[in-house]
């Protein structure tokens, strides 16, 4: 966890307990500090950050809507002294999950922890369930869409759906006749080498480089393998 506070006492006591928790934890006390953190390469993964409002340098709301421009998931916990209803409201609407006023209970901030990190992983639990993910790709399920570093990938169907099928089988070998079957149907009778085309095809869009590829392999009179 990444804990954002300019107060010292507050601060240390704020990791104190999530040390004693089992959290690990990495404390400062400035926005600019934060900000060098977030954005730092290679960059932190925070499962959480404990964001204060008030902060020297960047504010936290500030913070909290530059990190929702190219992170939606880390968990953010905002805590402040403000407390009326309208600071509240804008820290949830710039992209905070919680938002807790001062003084609170340090227990308090930790279960409350627990909880929004709880509810994050049902939620992974359940889209990852609906999404298959390789390296910097994405395929998700329900949409049929491929995304390649977060961005969409244009594959007619037959492709999406061989890439599904490949990516349901890591480093499984899959025959053309395999193929053909679960993507054409047992009644194709055309050439087997449109098997060849299309992997030729996904090759091009998802490869580094496609005449050396990492994804899917070629063995030679057994068929592909992804992975």
């Amino acid at each position: 966890m990444l804990v954002v506070e300019d107060d010292d006492a507050i601060r240390e006591t704020i990791g104190e307990s999530l040390c004693a928790e089992g959290f690990e934890t990495i404390l400062c006390g400035d926005g600019f500090e934060a900000v060098s953190i977030l954005t730092s390469q290679p960059r932190h993964k925070f499962d959480l950050i404990i964001l204060d409002v008030m902060l020297p340098g960047i504010g936290g709301l500030d913070i909290c809507r530059r990190l929702r421009e190219f992170d939606p998931k880390t968990r953010i916990f905002m805590i402040s002294a403000r407390d009326n209803e309208i600071d509240r409201v804008l820290g949830l609407e710039v992209g905070a999950d919680d938002y807790l006023v001062k003084p609170f209970s340090v227990r308090e901030l930790v279960a409350r922890c627990r909880a929004q990190l709880r509810r994050y992983q049902e939620r992974s639990d359940e889209s990852n369930a609906k999404m298959i993910e390789y390296g910097n790709l994405c395929l998700y399920i329900e949409e049929c869409r491929v995304t390649k570093d977060g961005k969409d990938l244009s594959l007619a169907p037959k492709e999406y759906k061989i890439l599904k099928l490949l990516l349901e089988h890591p480093r499984q070998v899959l025959s053309r006749d395999q193929i053909l079957e679960r993507i054409w149907g047992d009644d194709y009778f055309g050439d087997t080498k449109t098997v060849d085309v299309h992997i030729r095809w996904i090759r091009e869009k998802i490869e580094q480089d496609p005449s050396s590829p990492q994804c899917i392999h070629t063995l030679r009179g057994f068929g592909y393998r992804f992975g």
